[in-house]
C-alpha cells in the first residue's frame, strides 16, 4: 500500500472510525483500537475489492472486527464513554428526530447506557460514523430493514423512555423496556 494512500485513508476516515470506537470504550482504549484497524486496513489493503463495497464500508467492517475482537478479550461490554465527547453527543442531539433535540447530554448518556449492544452499534454506525443504512447492513452482514429496524427500536426506546416535561429518562420506564 502506496504511503500516500495511507495518509489519504487515515486522514479520511480517523474521526468517524475512532468516534464509533468511543460509543463502546473509553479514551484511550478508543485510541488504541482504532490504531489497530489502521494496522489491519494497511496488512489486508490488497484484498480490498471496490466491487464489493465502498472503502469506507470496507474499513468500518475492519473496525467493528477489531472491536468484537477486543469485547471477546476483555469478556465484559463497557457502557459508552461520553462524558469526555460531547461532539458524539451533539451529533446524537442534532438528528433530525425533534424529540432527541430536547434531550439533555445527561440524557443522552443515560439512554445509550440501556441500548443493546446491537443497537447501540447501529447507532454508533449511523450517527457517529454517518453511514447509510445500506452500508451498515453490508458492515454488519445483515439486511438494510434489518438495520433500519434497529435503528427504530432504538430510536423508539428514547421516545418511550424520555420524560417529555424534563427531557430526561423516565428511569422506571427505562428499566422495564431494556
Amino acid at each position: 500500500m502506496p504511503v500516500d494512500v495511507i495518509e489519504t485513508v487515515y486522514r479520511e476516515h480517523l474521526h468517524a472510525v475512532y468516534g464509533f470506537f468511543s460509543y463502546s470504550v473509553g479514551r484511550d482504549t478508543a485510541e488504541d483500537l482504532t490504531a489497530a484497524t489502521f494496522e489491519r486496513i494497511v496488512r489486508s489493503w490488497n484484498r480490498f475489492d471496490p466491487a464489493r463495497s465502498s472503502e469506507q464500508t470496507w474499513i468500518f467492517a475492519i473496525a467493528r472486527n477489531v472491536l468484537i475482537d477486543h469485547l471477546r478479550r476483555q469478556r465484559h461490554r463497557n457502557g459508552p464513554s461520553l462524558d469526555e465527547h460531547p461532539e458524539i453527543v451533539d451529533s446524537i442531539v442534532s438528528a433530525q428526530d425533534p424529540l432527541a433535540q430536547a434531550v439533555s447530554v445527561e440524557g443522552v448518556k443515560a439512554w445509550l447506557s440501556q441500548l443493546r449492544p446491537r443497537e447501540r452499534e447501529v447507532v454508533a454506525l449511523r450517527y457517529c460514523a454517518d453511514l447509510s443504512v445500506a452500508e451498515i447492513a453490508q458492515c454488519m452482514d445483515t439486511t438494510p430493514a434489518n438495520v433500519h429496524q434497529i435503528c427504530s427500536r432504538a430510536l423508539r426506546r428514547l421516545r418511550e423512555t424520555v420524560d417529555p416535561a424534563t427531557g430526561q429518562p423516565q428511569q422506571q420506564l427505562a428499566r422495564e423496556s431494556a
